[in-house]
């Protein structure tokens, strides 16, 4: 099936984010992710408050799971669970970058919750797949089910045939 047949047939914004990866085993954000798999985080800092339940990452800021990267200069991660060691979320704040295979996005702030798969990109949102290009002031990602949602003046780029 061809890009532009496929964009009208299964909707704009699910094809734009998950159209033409790389590898089979490259998953972008409009492809469910295991949500499952650990997290990984490296920082150049980190300060933990164990009242709060909150470690914050500054610094180069760089968290993994699964094929998924986030970059940001500060991360806030949010433990919590009955023994309090199991990440629940990820607050990402200043130059964030989400990667999944050929999907990127970049944004002023994203919050991720770890449990469901959601991720919510906010503050001039910039999305791109190879030479495809969307923007909005809201994004929101659901990564176990590969559904999303651009809100706040979206505007798209899309390229009809080849990337």
């Amino acid at each position: 099936m061809k890009r532009i047949e496929r964009l009208c047939s299964t909707g704009l914004l699910v094809a734009f984010l998950a159209a033409g990866l790389a590898h089979a085993q490259e998953r972008g954000f409009g492809n469910a992710q295991d949500v499952k798999l650990p997290v990984e985080v490296t920082a150049d800092n980190l300060s933990v408050d164990q009242a709060t339940g909150k470690a914050i990452f500054s610094g180069k800021v760089l968290v993994g799971q699964g094929t998924m990267r986030l970059a940001a200069d500060k991360v806030a991660v949010v433990y919590g669970g009955a023994d309090a060691r199991r990440i629940t979320a990820l607050e990402a704040t200043g130059n964030v970058t989400l990667a999944a295979g050929d999907d990127a996005a970049e944004a002023e702030k994203a919050d991720y919750d770890v449990a469901s798969g959601n991720v919510v990109l906010t503050g001039n949102v910039l999305l791109t797949q190879g030479q495809n290009v969307m923007s909005g002031e809201r994004v929101e990602v659901n990564l176990a089910t590969g559904t999303a949602n651009v809100s706040g003046r979206v505007r798209s780029v899309l390229q009809p045939g080849g990337q």
